[in-house]
């Protein structure tokens, strides 16, 4: 790689590019960079420095049209596969790389569960990683010899192009659902950032969108063309039945004129589109729905989506449902599926969207039948702060409040009785809670876990 922008990683012969980021900005770390063996430096502002200095308006720009102008002929050999959405993106891409490693194709994933392949699992900063990490981690896939890479592209990633100079083979779109207005301000443009992805689609390539949403029609209308799935009968992929219990999901669906039955260990309605997605996907490839469905036996959901633990009599599910459509989509769910009660555990992330903190505790108060709420990541803002914010949607009494989100599981689990679901939504697989800049480690899977050993005897 002949570009770097951290100072540190610096290998001889490289240029430097200083981007200005939110908290820490390059161009202080120029002599660094020198030190370690940069040969070039690319600024936004004239410097002195030992090196050649180019100064350019600004060096994102010019550091996504230099990684693509060095490389896209060398990563696009790579099959690429992008899936948007709001939600369900991790377990569609996750099913996905799993059932094209199932079927021989060696496959990469990358998303909000870090970069696999291999052996390797290496954590990444965020759903879609800086255009620097993903070209480095691309390049690295082409040199290895893998085949297809499954990329999770969020909103942000589209709107500051960070997969710039990418070709994808497949995109496929899950659902659209309030999210991320912080940033976007209106859900116009946040679709429209969604959108997007399809600049990135090849024109022989296949867009895949789940028919049931109403803003699939916009992904068809701007590619021209496009295939559906849902429970219409109309659709390409229809799902005519399913059957849905705590353990797993049998599926009817009818593709082109032939009826087909699956089984998953998947549970819930969200997770029927998440694997018809996904099988949907690995078919545009060329792969047979019988050997599809052969495989998908030995899929596993990715941990803390949908990740459920038999505790003390009842069952405990750790899911990331973090927005209001997730929260309302899982509690329904489960209030289909229960013999006992729905205890629910949720918060809201500190310095994120506020408009949905009152919305998510009506949701989580009106649909479960007793809640729990309690801190999220409440970064630099005050959990109690965010909490007024919560309680301003809710008017049931059906609660109590507990800042702490250990104590909060552990009064969760204590509560159960046979037959219960308690649902701890919102981290999923995060190890860690951020307070103030600090990440804390803590694992809402790890304390359910915890509380077994301490009070249940094998």
């Amino acid at each position: 790689m002949l570009y770097e922008i951290d100072s540190r990683k610096i290998k001889p012969g490289q240029t430097f590019v200083a981007i200005k980021g939110h908290t820490v900005d390059g161009h202080d770390y120029i002599d660094e960079a020198i030190k370690n063996g940069a040969t070039k430096v690319v600024a936004e502002k004239n410097v002195e420095c030992s090196v050649p200095l180019e100064v350019v308006p600004s060096t994102e720009e010019y550091l996504k049209h230099a990684l693509a102008d060095a490389y896209t002929d060398k990563v696009n050999k790579l099959k690429i596969i992008g899936i948007t959405g709001t939600n369900g993106k991790t377990t569609t891409a996750y099913l996905t790389y799993q059932l094209l490693n199932l079927l021989n194709e060696e496959s990469a994933y990358i998303g909000t569960l870090g970069f696999k392949y291999r052996n390797i699992n290496d954590e990444t900063d965020n759903t879609t990683p800086n255009i620097l990490t993903i070209y480095n981690i691309l390049l690295n896939l082409v040199e290895s010899g893998c085949q297809t890479v499954v990329m999770e592209i969020s909103s942000h990633a589209l709107s500051f192009e960070r997969i710039y100079g990418l070709h994808f083979d497949v995109v496929a779109f899950t659902n659209l659902t309030e999210d991320h207005l912080d940033y976007h301000k209106t859900m116009e443009n946040y679709l429209n950032a969604k959108l997007k992805i399809i600049d990135y689609l090849t024109k022989d390539g296949n867009l895949i969108v789940n028919g049931d949403d109403e803003a699939s029609q916009k992904f068809i209308d701007k590619f021209h063309k496009g295939i559906r799935l849902g429970f219409n009968k109309s659709y390409d992929y229809y799902i005519s039945n399913t059957n849905i219990t705590p353990a797993e999901t049998n599926i009817d669906f009818t593709y082109n004129n032939k009826d087909y039955q699956v089984t998953t260990n998947l549970t819930s309605k969200f997770n029927v589109y998440n694997y018809i997605t996904a099988l949907a996907i690995v078919h545009s490839l060329g792969y047979g729905i019988d050997a599809i469905i052969e495989k998908t036996s030995q899929v596993k959901a990715p941990k803390g989506r949908c990740e459920t633990h038999k505790v003390n009599g009842g069952y405990a599910v750790i899911d990331y449902a973090h927005t209001p459509d997730a929260v309302e989509k899982v509690v329904e769910a489960y209030n289909e599926l229960k013999t006992g009660r729905v205890i629910t555990i949720v918060g809201c992330g500190g310095d994120r969207d506020p408009i949905k903190r009152p919305i998510m505790g009506r949701i989580a108060t009106e649909l479960s039948d007793y809640a729990i709420l309690t801190s999220d990541n409440p970064r630099t803002e005050d959990p109690a702060k965010i909490m007024d914010d919560i309680l301003k949607g809710v008017s049931t009494t059906n609660y109590e409040v507990e800042l702490d989100r250990k104590t909060a599981i552990k009064k969760g689990v204590e509560m159960l009785e046979p037959e219960d679901i308690l649902l701890i939504l919102g981290k999923g697989h995060e190890d860690y809670q951020i307070i103030g800049h600090t990440k804390i480690h803590l694992d809402d899977a790890e304390e359910v876990e915890n509380w077994k050993k301490e009070h249940e005897k094998n």
